[in-house]
């Protein structure tokens, strides 16, 4: 048995005259969760086509298993398409009969196995429910549903959060990583930083087709660039991104991740924006994945 479950080797492929993924190389270990990330249209689905076996690579080198992928082998991968694809007129229980069977699971063990998951996305009082009947995150937890109903080696998710509210988003979340501990390898695509760093062990960064960053996460977040201070506050911190001794401001919902000018120190910020703004946590961090991506993002752009 092979330490990578998945391994692609100077991979590329081109659409007419546009190279959609430019020499890739990766490798996805055994148990661990990967993340596939970068903008939109930056070659993340079209690689996860091609790992399905979907599309065939124009050059290059892709094994699950140390072996191409089959349609026997896809028996063991659950796979979770951009594209979401449910038979509208069926009922939640029928559909999730028919994936199950598709993947050659036996009728007791499915059945069982559909109530369990219908139980923990909490859609159990909509199984006999037409999927046309349902809301667009519930239809995104019935097709995750789908590509987990059979217990698989591999899950591939390709953005699992789209359409999700926040506390259905928390409960993918929890569920990726749940299904981890019991041994599943995740490699998921997503262009949401804030998902992939709560949850990824290590992470490959693609932009315009080419791989521009990868390795362990924490390893990535400890060699790049400065360290950032997280501010959480209360009040107008308009004033922080225009201190002089402030290089950048990354400004979230809840708190801003600002990074100082060469030189300057943590505490100088502080003395400088007490009394201000009424401040709940001010803490000196790795740079977030988000400042990261969003630094070599920018800086390939260029």
């Amino acid at each position: 048995m092979t330490e990578n479950l998945i391994e692609l080797l100077n991979v590329e492929k081109s659409f007419n005259s546009l190279k959609a993924v430019d020499d890739v190389t990766f490798s996805v270990k055994r148990g661990s969760i990967y993340g596939l990330l970068g903008p939109n249209g930056a070659g993340k689905t079209t690689i996860i086509r091609m790992v399905m076996n979907i599309l065939a690579p124009d050059r290059g080198r892709i094994t699950i298993n140390g072996e191409k992928i089959s349609e026997d082998s896809k028996d063991s991968i659950g796979y979770l398409p951009e594209e979401r694809g449910l038979y509208k007129k069926l009922k939640v229980n029928e559909m999730l009969q028919f994936i199950g069977q598709l993947k050659s699971v036996g009728t007791s063990k499915l059945r069982s196995s559909i109530d369990k998951w219908l139980e923990i996305f909490e859609l159990t009082k909509w199984k006999h429910n037409r999927i046309s009947e349902l809301s667009k995150g519930m239809s995104q937890k019935v097709q995750f549903i789908g590509s987990v109903i059979h217990n698989p080696e591999l899950l591939i998710l390709d953005e699992p959060f789209s359409g999700l509210d926040p506390i259905s988003a928390d409960m993918m979340n929890e569920t990726i990583l749940k299904l981890n501990s019991e041994g599943t390898t995740i490699l998921f695509s997503t262009h949401i930083m804030d998902h992939a760093e709560k949850i990824c062990s290590n992470i490959f960064l693609i932009d315009k087709g080419k791989g521009i960053l990868s390795g362990p996460l924490q390893q990535i977040k400890d060699s790049l660039g400065k360290k950032s201070i997280i501010i959480e506050f209360d009040g107008n911190g308009g004033f922080i991104k225009s201190l002089p001794i402030v290089e950048k401001v990354i400004e979230y919902t809840r708190f801003v991740e600002v990074e100082l000018k060469d030189g300057r120190k943590s505490d100088e910020l502080l003395r400088s924006i007490i009394g201000k703004i009424e401040i709940h946590k001010f803490e000196v961090v790795s740079p977030s994945l988000h400042k990261i991506f969003i630094d070599t993002v920018g800086e390939n752009e260029q």
